[in-house]
């Protein structure tokens, strides 16, 4: 082969080279555009989930939140009921030891008074 044919050759061997490594360097950039894009559509799905699942969780924390809420104040309600039954239940005994002693200041100031004047 002659000189001018392998210079050729070689500089058409060199051209293809260049053309193949322009075009992988655009694939390569393709690829990683697209790679980026990929992960960035990743990533918002994720944080699109975590944001769901949190709010999920929160909106099932108030409602445990709010039924022992209600158990709390039923319980609360049902204990102060009892208690106004069982003052209701003295007052009458109250009135009476209450009279009683009263009836017995009486009396005593009253045997005092006479005690005095005698």
């Amino acid at each position: 082969m002659a000189r001018p044919e392998v210079l050729d050759r070689i500089k058409q061997a060199e051209t293809e080279a260049d053309e193949i490594i322009v075009a992988a360097e655009s694939d390569a950039d393709e690829r990683l555009a697209e790679a980026r894009t990929r992960a960035e559509e990743i990533r918002a799905e994720a944080e699109e989930e975590a944001t769901s699942e949190a709010d999920e969780r929160l909106e099932t924390a108030r409602t445990e939140i709010e039924e022992r809420r209600e158990e709390i104040l039923e319980s609360g309600r049902a204990d102060r009921d009892e208690l106004e039954r069982e003052a209701r239940d003295r007052v009458d005994s109250a009135v009476d030891y209450a009279v009683e002693r009263f009836e017995e200041a009486v009396n005593q100031q009253a045997e005092e008074a006479v005690d005095a004047q005698a």
